[in-house]
């Protein structure tokens, strides 16, 4: 069995040519703590500069995220800048070879899709751009996946001015089954960081049990916390359908192009009041997405609005959720699922 626990990403401001630098920095220390290759670690800092830079010239500011993560024993470090600038019209010319953003460090968007084992940019006139990349050891990381049937992007970040974030997620993995918790501890800061933590353990203990006595156990565990909110998703990779059950504000929803439907949590706290805890099956198309996100997030979104996205990698998804519909009053967590279609 394989556990990926989340965390909160670094997130760094992009609004003058001064924080490049600081970018810059932050990406390689990241990629020198978890051991990388030299020339990686060097390809990290190329990526977070080009980034960033692009972010003050052309995004009229915004965000770089980075956050480690690990598939298969292998670790990697992944980018994400977000804006909400004047979009681009022809995102393939920003792309071609010989296009620079000039001054700095690699040429452009063009430099960081070469560099990047997993590349992807969504752009749209009057929203902004949103640009992922994810570098690791070798040519290989392109196809690495914890599963090979779905493909994962998550964001968590804590409320402005807090640095502990009340927020996390967990995903495990084994054989052909993989179980999914988003959990968001009551309020935030620290106490809420600790209910969400052992949430996340007691999760991470018994990952694959029905989602509903998921629920309970994490119930039991919260007693004593401040308490949580929490829902689980649950797929056998050989079916088509995926087990759910939450409480509290987490919300859920299965996207594809025909389709999208809610998905049920029922009202409660985790670790102080459980009125009843209720497994629901649906269905999950192949192609479709499963998006669950804490209440940092207003639920009124819809992907129709957004031509294209639904096909990108679902960590741009992730940041185009949150950088449009982001409270700003609480902390923050997506996680995005597409279930692949069948490959021969």
């Amino acid at each position: 069995m394989q556990v990926f626990r989340g965390g909160a990403q670094l997130s760094f401001e992009a609004t003058e040519m001064g924080h490049v630098g600081a970018c810059r920095r932050a990406a390689q220390k990241l990629a020198e703590a978890w051991k990388l290759g030299a020339s990686c670690v060097a390809k990290v800092a190329v990526v977070a500069s080009e980034l960033a830079t692009n972010l003050v010239k052309y995004g009229r500011g915004g965000k770089l995220l980075i956050q480690p993560t690990s598939c298969n024993g292998s670790a990697q470090i992944e980018m994400l800048a977000i804006d909400q600038g004047p979009g681009m019209d022809r995102v393939d010319e920003c792309m071609r070879d010989g296009y620079s953003t000039g001054g700095t460090l690699g040429t452009g968007l063009g430099a960081v899709r070469r560099m990047a084992a997993i590349f992807d940019i969504y752009s749209m006139p009057g929203k902004g751009t949103v640009v992922f990349a994810r570098v690791g050891e070798g040519d290989a990381l392109a196809r690495l996946s914890p599963t090979r049937s779905l493909e994962l992007g998550m964001i968590c970040l804590p409320i402005r001015g807090e640095v502990e974030c009340g927020d996390t997620w967990s995903v495990a993995h084994d054989n052909s089954v993989i179980s999914l918790l988003v959990v968001d501890g009551l309020g935030h800061g620290p106490l809420a960081a600790i209910a969400a933590a052992e949430a996340a353990n007691a999760h991470a203990e018994s990952p694959f049990h029905p989602p509903q006595e998921i629920m309970r156990t994490l119930h039991r565990r919260l007693a004593g916390t401040r308490g949580a909110a929490a829902a689980c998703a649950v797929v056998d990779e050989s079916s088509s359908a995926v087990h759910y059950a939450g409480i509290g504000n987490i919300s859920g929803r299965i996207v594809s192009a025909q389709l999208q439907k809610g998905l049920l949590s029922h009202n409660g706290t985790l670790g102080m009041i459980l009125p009843r805890s209720q497994g629901v099956d649906y269905d999950w198309p192949p192609g479709s997405l499963l998006i669950m996100h804490s209440d940092g997030l207003s639920a009124r979104w819809s992907l129709a609005d957004y031509s294209g996205l639904t096909q990108c990698h679902p960590a741009v998804i992730a940041a185009a959720l949150l950088r449009d519909f982001s409270r700003g009053s609480d902390d923050s967590t997506v996680v995005v699922v597409r279930r692949r279609h069948n490959e021969p």
